[in-house]
């Protein structure tokens, strides 16, 4: 991590998005819990994550847009104008006001895609190849990281607060990223001209992911992972409760340990990625799912913590791998456009399986789906192995030399005559 951020430039889009991460991990859980104290309704506080995840549909037109910009002006926008739509929650008072926090989450779950999309392609202009993985792996350290204490420090934030202090908190978070990325000196090419049939445009990331063989089968496969990974969000908490005898919150201690995982995988992922390459460790992470999955069908406190700490690592080496395949293989005016329709075909199927597995755990024992999803990951982490030559490793760059000792100077002989001893 320390070559990357030896980086003047990455230094300051670190720093920016140091900042919006930590508000987006506040924000997430809180607004949800903000509609709950509102209106007493489980189902209407899982509307509020279900407004942030919705706008997902409109990935490939906003991947559009975003490869209609420079990346960097874009980015800026785009964070000045998520600080501004976080102001209309000052207005909610009472359950009246309730379309407000909908209304907010939706166009923060827009402006999610659009930050997502465009910070793959900014990445891609200012980072060498060589290092992508180590760029993207030090993002997802920091996210995995906040991922310990961000959504308690919201809830709590929240309880002693109020609703104003996510306003202002998420506000400020999205200014300094906007700040900080502004200060960013980045040589950029104009846009490509526009071309004729904007459907065609809106298309063409799509059609370069399925053209490109190392990238169909790493979104495939990934689209796959998170299709199984879905069933787990309702698994998990028949764990605690059938399984562990826990109450619901407990799954936040799980969390809590897997947020641990992460940040071992978030240290692990570009090395991992230089010597397998990007479709071999996305095979290796979503190998490391299946023993995790498998060892919370058996209740134990001490399996699931390992199983957490396990998922945990496994999951940013899957996003590491596949966003730096994105960047390796995409030109640059399709980046956004690629990145937004991968968004889109991985969450998809991933937000079906949240549904299905919500239905199915009611009927089925959690353990049987537990152990079928473990056979499920064998068989995606065999189908991406099979195609790590798509993708042969790229080594990393070796670290700088030890700067050499310096070379001893002696004052000269002020009498060079040899002294002549006297008989």
């Amino acid at each position: 991590m320390r070559a990357i951020l030896r980086r003047p430039d990455f230094r300051l889009l670190f720093g920016g998005l140091v900042a919006s991460m930590v508000a987006e991990s506040i924000l997430l859980l809180a607004l949800a819990i903000w509609v709950k104290d509102l209106t007493g309704s489980d189902g209407m506080a899982g509307a509020t994550i279900f407004a942030i995840v919705a706008p997902m549909g409109l990935a490939p037109l906003v991947g559009w847009m975003v490869d209609r910009f420079r990346r960097r002006v874009f980015f800026i926008a785009v964070n000045l104008g998520t600080a501004a739509l976080l102001t209309p929650l000052y207005a909610v008072r009472d359950r009246d006001d309730v379309w407000i926090i909908y209304g907010v989450s939706a166009l923060y779950g827009l402006s999610y895609v659009a930050l997502s999309a465009t910070l793959i392609g900014l990445i891609k202009e200012i980072v060498p190849g060589d290092l992508l993985a180590e760029a993207n792996g030090a993002l997802q350290t920091v996210k995995q990281g906040l991922r310990l204490v961000g959504p308690l420090a919201g809830a709590a934030l929240y309880a002693g607060v109020g609703g104003w202090a996510l306003a202002t908190l998420g506000g400020l978070g999205f200014l300094t990223a906007a700040a900080a990325v502004s200060r960013m000196r980045v040589r950029e090419d104009a846009p490509a001209p526009r071309q004729p049939g904007w459907l065609a445009e809106i298309g063409a990331g799509v059609r370069h992911m399925f053209d490109d063989l190392a990238l169909r089968r790493g979104v495939s496969g990934t689209a796959m992972t998170m299709l199984v990974l879905g069933f787990s969000e309702s698994l998990i908490f028949a764990y605690v409760d059938r399984g562990l005898g826990q109450p619901p919150a407990f799954v936040g201690v799980l969390l809590t340990v897997q947020g641990i995982g992460g940040l071992l995988g978030g240290l692990s992922s570009a090395t991992i990625v230089g010597r397998l390459g990007e479709v071999g460790a996305l095979a290796t992470g979503v190998a490391i799912f299946a023993p995790a999955v498998l060892a919370l069908v058996q209740p134990n406190l001490l399996l699931g913590f390992v199983a957490m700490v396990m998922a945990g690592f496994a999951l940013p080496l899957v996003i590491v791998s596949l966003n730096t395949l994105t960047q390796r293989r995409t030109p640059v005016p399709l980046v956004g456009r690629v990145a937004a329709a991968s968004e889109a075909l991985i969450s998809g199927p991933q937000s079906l399986s949240i549904g299905l597995g919500a239905v199915l755990v009611g009927v089925v024992d959690y353990r049987l789906l537990f152990a079928l999803m473990a056979v499920a990951m064998l068989a995606v982490a065999r189908f991406l192995w099979l195609g790590r030559h798509l993708s042969p490793p790229t080594p990393l760059p070796p670290p700088p030399p030890l700067p050499l000792p310096p070379i001893p100077t002696y004052p000269p002989n002020p009498d060079p005559t040899p002294a002549v001893t006297p008989r």
